[in-house]
């Protein structure tokens, strides 16, 4: 029997035509699909308060992106354990689950089905409530009353450019936290935390990309606003998915109401025992080793931080006692993306134009252990000096050639389809001066910071980003943003990466705090100077830990070594 629409009062039925003419058929993978592990769906449902030996028949709950019911077995299994033997009409109103997939719905449907008949229930019956209690459909569009007492799940990871663009298009009018580049699940946060009642409660296992980065500001203003974030447990490199899975994922369990304190837990051994003792602890509010409170975690659209309290601690000090890197003098910027590195970027004796449509650029390439070691590459710049307009070819003949044996390729970029006329500019404008320009250097991914000084003899790629300063001695910020202080800001507000990775991004880096150079005595500029030329890391951490006025033992919070 095909599922009905489930009917609220006052809405009719919007169908999802566009959602489901491209999830219906599609393979799991395209959709984001990961099945969640039995033991990881019972400690969300554990510590949500989805619990048998309460009486759930008065409570409801959702299940947004059901899939083959990971969540919806336990749940129902829990129902009907609770209250001693019900009638169907009892628990009708007790579960809704969605699911866009017709496979995935209907194996969901037919282990419901089967369920409810070895609880007893009759043939008739058991079809009866699932037909209330699933529905295929987007849930991203099915209109639903915000009635639900607790929303439970794993909603699909899903990057935006897999989506058809007419569908990317409705979502982004639907939801306001559809921002920037966020993933598919951040609409099923907003939608799924709009449904719960006052005091209901929302556990998602989810990617943890939106906690920190850019995307994820309008959805963690709109936690800050009506809800609080009463749990954080980090489950990165943990098993708790039935496939491997390269997602940083975390559980959030976020309540309708108001609150201060967030229990936190890191990366638990995936276990049936020691996820439901873990559960109990957090329930009853016990802190441990490894059951920590954080205060004020969701302050509007601010970076959740969560981890390494003593070291949050240190830094929020040092944010209130000195500005920003941008605020001290400095800039950040990114090097050059061209949209087409094969043939831009080249060795100089394989680049065949004229010497004053060339630059030396550095790639990561370039450096080795720290130091740059160039490979005699070189960018071709296609602008007109220090304009935005592009050369004319016709004034350059080897440029011409050069652009008409690369055409074919050059026009296959979006930047040439999106400027037919500027077909062969590059994605970023170059600037030469900035290849003038004495700056830092930081390679966007790394596991320990590689900052790099060039004196002004190169032109950024877009790996590195780059730090100008017109006040600070370069050798001394250099040493500044080897040292344990600028690794605690980026590591504390940088997303993670494989291998604990971190990213240097210009978002992170603009978090770093400066002293004024100006504020510092002149005697300890020369010997932070000195020593930074010399390479020795020990002294100059010494001197920084005297400029930022940090005791010994407050020292080694930020260097534990």
């Amino acid at each position: 029997m095909r599922a009905t629409q489930l009917e609220l009062p006052g809405l009719s039925p919007v169908p999802s035509v566009d959602a489901l003419d491209f999830f219906s058929e599609s393979e799991g993978e395209s959709r984001g699909e990961v099945f969640t592990r039995e033991e990881v769906a019972n400690f969300i449902l554990d510590l949500c308060g989805w619990r048998s030996e309460f009486d759930l028949k008065q409570c409801r709950l959702l299940e947004p992106s059901c899939g083959a019911g990971d969540f919806l077995i336990p749940a129902i299994v829990r129902l009907l354990e609770s209250g001693g033997k019900t009638s169907a009409q009892e628990i009708v109103d007790c579960i809704f689950g969605v699911e866009v997939n017709r496979v995935a719905f209907e194996t969901c449907r037919r282990r419901v089905g089967k369920l409810l008949f070895e609880f007893g229930f009759s043939d008739n019956d058991a079809e009866w409530l699932c037909d209330h209690w699933l529905q295929h459909a987007d849930f991203l569009t099915v209109p639903l009353e915000p009635r639900f007492t607790h929303v439970v799940g794993n909603p699909p990871y899903l990057r935006q450019e897999a989506l058809p663009d007419e569908l990317l298009k409705l979502y982004r009018g639907k939801f306001s936290t559809m921002f920037d580049r966020a993933d598919l699940y951040v609409p099923f946060f907003e939608k799924s935390l709009g449904l719960l009642i006052d005091e209901g409660r929302h556990g998602f296992i989810c990617s943890d990309r939106w906690m920190k980065n850019r995307y994820g500001g309008p959805l963690r203003d709109l936690v800050s606003e009506q809800f609080h974030l009463d749990t954080y447990v980090d489950f990165t490199g943990c098993d708790a998915f039935h496939d491997t899975v390269v997602a940083y994922p975390a559980v959030t369990v976020i309540r309708r109401g108001e609150g201060v304190q967030t229990l936190s837990s890191i990366r638990p051994l995936v276990t049936e025992k020691n996820l439901a003792d873990l559960a109990e602890k957090i329930v009853n509010g016990r802190t441990s080793v490894e059951v920590i409170a954080v205060s004020n975690v969701a302050v509007g659209s601010e970076p959740w931080l969560l981890e390494n309290l003593p070291l949050i601690a240190e830094l929020r000090k040092l944010e209130l006692t000195f500005p920003g890197l941008e605020e001290s003098g400095c800039k950040v910027g990114i090097g050059v993306a061209t949209g087409a590195d094969r043939i831009y970027i080249n060795r100089n004796s394989e680049l065949d134009v004229e010497d004053e449509l060339k630059l030396p650029i550095l790639t990561t390439r370039d450096v080795v252990d720290g130091e740059i070691s160039w490979t005699d590459r070189y960018i071709v710049n296609p602008f007109r000096g220090d304009s935005s307009d592009l050369v004319d070819p016709d004034c350059y003949p080897k440029f011409k050639q050069f652009l008409e044996k690369n055409r074919e390729l050059l026009l296959k970029r979006h930047v040439a389809k999106k400027n037919p006329k500027s077909w062969f500019k590059t994605i970023d404008r170059i600037y030469p001066e900035l290849m003038a320009t004495p700056k830092l250097l930081i390679p966007d991914i790394k596991g320990e910071a590689e900052v790099i000084l060039d004196e002004g003899r190169f032109y950024p790629h877009h790996n590195f980003y780059y730090i100008t300063s017109d006040k600070w001695d370069l050798h001394a910020l250099q040493a500044i943003m080897l040292s344990p202080i600028a690794k605690a800001f980026v590591s504390t507000y940088s997303l993670k990466m494989r291998g604990d990775c971190l990213r240097f991004q210009a978002q992170y880096l603009r978090r770093i705090r400066l002293p004024d150079w100006d504020c510092i005595p002149r005697t300890t500029q020369t010997r932070l100077i000195r020593e930074a030329k010399s390479g020795n890391r020990g002294a100059c951490n010494r001197i920084i830990r005297e400029i930022y006025a940090i005791s010994q033992k407050r020292w080694k919070v930020f260097d534990p070594v």
